[in-house]
C-alpha cells in the first residue's frame, strides 16, 4: 500500500483550521458580551444618574422595573432615579423642606411670605415641620398659615406633601439671644438640636426625594430662587453666606454664621488638647481660638456669587444637600464627633464620607437681628439719654423765650418814640398841677410852708413873664 503523505498533511491542516475558527468565534462572542455588560453597568450607574446621558430608548439598556400593578400595597422605587440633578426644577426633582420650630410663632408670618414667593415649583416641595418644646402658640399659627397656603385658588402655588411632627426634647435653655448664644449653653444646646434634626430627617425623608433643604425660620431676607441657585452647583452639600443687619449704632451689618469654616492647624491642635470625649468646639468665642478661615469673613459685596469655597464645618441656617448624603449614613451627630456637634460635625462627617461640602462666600442671605442682653441694656440707656436730651431741649427753649421777653432791647424803639412824646408834651401846664403836701405839725413848720408858698408864687409869675419867649431850635430838655 502506498501512503499519501500529502493527503494526510492536508487533512490535518483542515482539521486545525476548523478548530481555530471555532475558538475564535467563541472568544469574539464572549468579548462582545463582556463589553455590553460593562457598558450597561457604567451607563446605568453613571450616565442616567447624572442626567447627562440618556439611552433609555434602547431596550437592552433600560433598568428593570417589576410590574406590581396587580400587587396591592407594594411600591417600587429605583433610587438611581433620585440622585439629584443640577437642573432639578426641570427634571421634577422633589425637595424635602425641613423646618425645626421652637417658640416660632412671631417668625412664621415672614417665613410663609418667603415660602410663597419661592420660584422653585411648589408642587415639588414637600414641607416637614417639627414643633418641639414651645411655650407659645407655634402650632396654632403654623396650622393657620398652612391652611391659607393650601387654599389658594392658583393650584401652582400649593405645596406638595405636608407633614407636621410634634416632639419635645427637654430643652432647658431659653430662647433669648443671650441664652441661645451664651458660651456655656453651646455644647448641650447643639447636641439637643442635632437630635431634633436627625429625628425630623429620619421620619420625613422618602425614597422619592432627590434633595433635602434645611432652613431656619428666622431668616429675614433670602433670594426667591435660592433653591435653584444652590442646586445648579451640583454639590453634595452646599450653604450660602449668612449675615445680619444691625442698628446704626452697632455698625449697620455684621457676619452672622461663623459655623461655616475651613479647618486650621490651630483647630486640629486644639481638638487634640481636649481630653474630655464630650467636649465640643464652638466658633466665635474667645475660649476657643481656632484661627480658622470663616466663610462669613470671605464676603466681597462686589464678588461673583458663583464663587465656591471648600468647607469642613457648616452652619445650619440654610443647607441644601442631596438626599443620597443622608441615605448613605451621614447625619447631624448628637455627640462629640471630632470635637464638634450638629451642623459643624455634619460637614466634617460628610467630608469623611468623601462628599464635597461647599460654601458660597459672595452669595448672601440675611438673618434677623436679635438684640443681646447687653444690646437691650444699651438701648434702654439710649432711650433714657434721648428722654433727658428732649427735656433739656424743652427747658432751654423755655429759658430762651423768657430771656427774650425779660431783656428785650427797646433802645431803638425809644429813639423812634422820643420825638413823638416830646412833641405832644405841654410844658405850660406842668406848674398848674403841682401837689403841695403840708408836712408841718407846729407854727414853725407852718411859717416855713408859707415862705415856700410865697417863693413858688414868685417863680410862677416869672414863668408867666417868659412864657412868650421863643424856644431855641437846638433846645433839648434831656440836655443831650
Amino acid at each position: 500500500m502506498v501512503r499519501c503523505e500529502s493527503c494526510v498533511s492536508w487533512g490535518s491542516v483542515m482539521r486545525y483550521k476548523n478548530v481555530v475558527s471555532h475558538s475564535t468565534w467563541i472568544s469574539l462572542v464572549g468579548t462582545l458580551i463582556t463589553v455590553f455588560v460593562v457598558l450597561r453597568l457604567l451607563i446605568l450607574s453613571f450616565g442616567t444618574g447624572s442626567g447627562e446621558l440618556n439611552v433609555s430608548w434602547l431596550p437592552f439598556f433600560r433598568r428593570f422595573v417589576p410590574n406590581l400593578k396587580n400587587v396591592p400595597g407594594v411600591e417600587f422605587y429605583d433610587l438611581h432615579n433620585y440622585q439629584g440633578d443640577r437642573d432639578g426644577w426641570q427634571r421634577n426633582n422633589r425637595i424635602l423642606f425641613c423646618v425645626p420650630l421652637r417658640d416660632a410663632a412671631e417668625h412664621l408670618p415672614r417665613f410663609f411670605t418667603h415660602l410663597s414667593e419661592m420660584s422653585y415649583p411648589h408642587n415639588l416641595i414637600d414641607l416637614s415641620f417639627l414643633v418641639s418644646d414651645s411655650s407659645d402658640d407655634t402650632m396654632g399659627v403654623l396650622l393657620q398659615h398652612l391652611q391659607v397656603a393650601q387654599s389658594q385658588k392658583d393650584k401652582t402655588k400649593r405645596f406638595g406633601n405636608i407633614e407636621i411632627y410634634e416632639k419635645d426634647f427637654g430643652q432647658a435653655i431659653g430662647q433669648s439671644f443671650s441664652d441661645r448664644h451664651g458660651f456655656a449653653a453651646q455644647g448641650p444646646r447643639r447636641k439637643l438640636m442635632a437630635r431634633a434634626r436627625n429625628w425630623l430627617g429620619s421620619v420625613a425623608l422618602k425614597p422619592y426625594h432627590s434633595w433635602v433643604y434645611w432652613r431656619d425660620v428666622d431668616v429675614e431676607i433670602a433670594p426667591v430662587s435660592i433653591m435653584e441657585d444652590l442646586m445648579h452647583h451640583d454639590k453634595d452639600v452646599i450653604v450660602p453666606n449668612v449675615w445680619r443687619p444691625l442698628p446704626d449704632w452697632l455698625g449697620n451689618i455684621q457676619p452672622y454664621d461663623l459655623n461655616s469654616w475651613q479647618e486650621s492647624e490651630a483647630g486640629i491642635q486644639l481638638a487634640e488638647t481636649l481630653v474630655d470625649e464630650d467636649s465640643v468646639i464652638v466658633e466665635g468665642y474667645p475660649e476657643f481660638a481656632t484661627w480658622r478661615t470663616h466663610l462669613a469673613y470671605m464676603r466681597d459685596p462686589g464678588g461673583d456669587p458663583e464663587d465656591e469655597m471648600e468647607l469642613d464645618g457648616i452652619g445650619g441656617v440654610s443647607i441644601l444637600a442631596k438626599a443620597k448624603v443622608f441615605r448613605t449614613g451621614s447625619h447631624f451627630p448628637a455627640f462629640s464627633f471630632e470635637k464638634h456637634a450638629e451642623t459643624e460635625a455634619f460637614g466634617k462627617l460628610s467630608r469623611r464620607m468623601n462628599y464635597n461640602v461647599i460654601g458660597l462666600p459672595h452669595y448672601v442671605i440675611w438673618h434677623i437681628y436679635e438684640p443681646s442682653t447687653e444690646d437691650l441694656k444699651h438701648m434702654a440707656w439710649m432711650a433714657e439719654e434721648e428722654k433727658r436730651r428732649l427735656e433739656e431741649s424743652r427747658l432751654r427753649d423755655f429759658y430762651n423765650k423768657i430771656w427774650e421777653i425779660g431783656f428785650n432791647d427797646v433802645r431803638m424803639d425809644w429813639s423812634d418814640e422820643r420825638q413823638s412824646i416830646l412833641k405832644n408834651l405841654d410844658h405850660t401846664q406842668s406848674y398848674q398841677n403841682q401837689i403841695i403836701v403840708d408836712w408841718s405839725d407846729n407854727e414853725e413848720s407852718a411859717s416855713t410852708t408859707q415862705d415856700h408858698d410865697a417863693t413858688d408864687q414868685q417863680d410862677h409869675e416869672k414863668f408867666e413873664d417868659h412864657q412868650n419867649d421863643e424856644v431855641p431850635l437846638d433846645f433839648d430838655p434831656d440836655n443831650n
